[in-house]
């Protein structure tokens, strides 16, 4: 579904991304996991649009999106959750959710969209009316996939959904993750918990300044030497 060859990103003369490749197939979760900077947030913004490419080459279904703008890839069915919710402060949650549909001109069907968001979040449903700033964190995180959801995509990217989050809310947006990709939507999600991602994950690419260093299925991560002495502890189960 996405194809990734010898990606590089630069911020000024600093290369953040160093060549990658990596590849996400139709229905699959596949993991970006790696150290703070390694360059798992500015792979998906450029996969996004929001960063411009250096070289190499992004492809979607078939066609080449290394120079479509954000509105373009949106268009194609890409959407990006970002790290820190980046909800509208000042607009509802009513209002959040019909800013990720503005591309969609299907009225009953953003209307029945909306009203499956508020079925599967009912504490959204409660707080329809309320200002997004206002929510806890948790209620933020939750409004932010359902603006993303409202756009109706084929692929969504989630940039540490679990960052900042009490432990039950971050088991409870890890179930709706899952429950994404089970309805049949493509997700490559950044996460902080290793261990969580590497034991949702169909398949995993770890990050390390830049550059890919490994990659397998997540039970094949979660055993390797390197992957749990640096990133899983002892234990096999430490956040990196």
């Amino acid at each position: 579904m996405l194809e990734i060859s010898d990606l590089v990103c630069r911020y000024g003369k600093v290369e953040a991304i160093k060549g990658i490749s990596l590849s996400v197939q139709r229905g699959q979760l596949v993991a970006l996991i790696g150290a703070n900077g390694a360059g798992k947030s500015t792979t998906l913004r450029t996969i996004s649009g929001i960063l411009p490419s250096a070289s190499g080459r992004m492809v979607f279904e078939g066609e080449d999106i290394t120079r479509c703008s954000a509105r373009e890839i949106l268009a194609r069915g890409i959407a990006h959750c970002p790290e820190g919710r980046r909800v509208f402060p000042y607009m509802t949650v009513e209002e959040n959710l019909e800013i990720g549909a503005y591309l969609r001109t299907d009225s009953a069907g953003i209307e029945e969209d909306r009203d499956r968001i508020f079925t599967q979040f009912p504490r959204l449903a409660e707080r329809r009316r309320q200002v997004a700033g206002t929510l806890s964190g948790g209620e933020q995180q939750m409004l932010a996939i359902g603006r993303a959801i409202m756009s109706k995509p084929k692929l969504m990217m989630f940039d540490e959904p679990s960052l900042g989050l009490a432990p039950n809310i971050v088991e409870q947006v890890f179930e709706i993750i899952e429950g994404i990709r089970k309805t049949g939507t493509t997700v490559l999600m950044v996460e902080q918990n290793a261990y969580a991602a590497l034991e949702m994950c169909d398949y995993a690419y770890l990050l390390e300044a830049g550059t890919i260093v490994l990659s397998g299925n997540g039970n094949e991560l979660v055993h390797n030497n390197h992957v749990r002495e640096a990133y899983l502890g002892g234990d096999g189960r430490r956040h990196c």
